[in-house]
This record gives C-alpha cells, structure tokens and sequence, in this order.
C-alpha cells in the first residue's frame, strides 16, 4: 500500500511557507492506519520494548495503539503544565516555535527499553528532547519510530547513532 496517497499538502499551514503534511486522511482510512500499525509492530515485536514515549499530540495516536500491541507501557510527553504530577522539563525548537515538553519524573525507570513514536521527523528537535527525557530518567532508547520524515530538513542528523524508522519519506 502506498501509504503517502493518504496524505494530504496543506499549504501555508500553520504559518506561511509551511506545507502540512495532514495525517488525517490515512487515520481516516482502516487499511492504510492498519498497515502504518502492522509494519511498526512488524519492526519492533521481538525487540523487548517495555514503554512507548510518544509526544503530543499526533504522535499518541501511534503511540497507543503500538503500546497495546507490543504489550508495552505508554507514556505521554505532553506541553508543559499538562501533567498532575512531577514533572522534568525539555525545550525544543521545531521549523516554525519554540516549545517544551514535560514527562512524569516516574514514567521510565533504570533499563527500561524504549520506543520513542511520532507522526513526523523534520528538524529533529522534539525528537531530541524526547530522547533527552527518557536517558534522563534512565531508561534505554532502543529506536525511534516515525510514520513521515521530511529528509530535506535532515532532522536525522539530530539522532545520530539511534535506531530510526520512517515509513514516509518526502
């Protein structure tokens, strides 16, 4: 399945100048959403993954259902001041902001193997800082997983020496 026919180029979004890459169409379409799932599962089963960190707020999407099938725990990296409990905190700059991201000081623990999941890889930044947040708090980040990677932004280059997976690449 050409999985890059469910997305949809939406111009000047969210400022002028940007093309946004919408998700929506393949989230809306059982088989391309299924076949997105099936070829993460595919590519991590046998890795021993204990937790998904995934970012706010299209990267849950993935991330959930990636938890729930490779029977790992779930944690959200969420915009400062949404979570209720302790917190450390990582900036990020992305193409177009600057922003931060929080996680649970208790969501990884000490060794625990880690799937960081998103929708998109562009400059690199909130993957860096998800990476930051998980080896912060001791865990192990066993390999990224991205549904799009826009190499012209060579956020990659951000994550030299991880495990990176993108099933898109524009």
């Amino acid at each position: 399945m050409d999985l890059k026919e469910h997305i949809r180029d939406i111009p000047d979004f969210p400022k002028e100048g940007i093309i946004f890459k919408d998700i929506t169409p393949l989230l809306m379409n059982p088989e391309a959403f299924r076949s997105c799932i099936a070829q993460f599962v595919e590519a991590y089963k046998d890795k021993g993954i204990t937790k998904i960190a995934s970012s706010e707020s299209r990267g849950f999407i993935f991330g959930a259902v990636l938890a729930h099938e490779l029977q790992a725990g779930f944690v959200p990296l969420r915009k400062p001041g949404k979570l209720p409990y302790k917190t450390i905190r990582q900036e990020f700059e992305t193409e177009y902001s600057t922003d931060a991201f929080e996680i649970h000081e208790d969501a990884i623990e000490k060794g625990d193997k880690v799937l960081i999941v998103d929708d998109v890889l562009a400059t690199g930044g909130t993957a860096r800082a998800a990476v930051y947040l998980v080896e912060h708090l001791g865990g192990k980040v066993e390999a990224l997983a991205f549904l799009i990677e826009l190499d012209f932004l060579k956020g990659k280059e951000k994550l030299n020496g991880y495990d990176i997976m993108s099933l898109i690449h524009y």
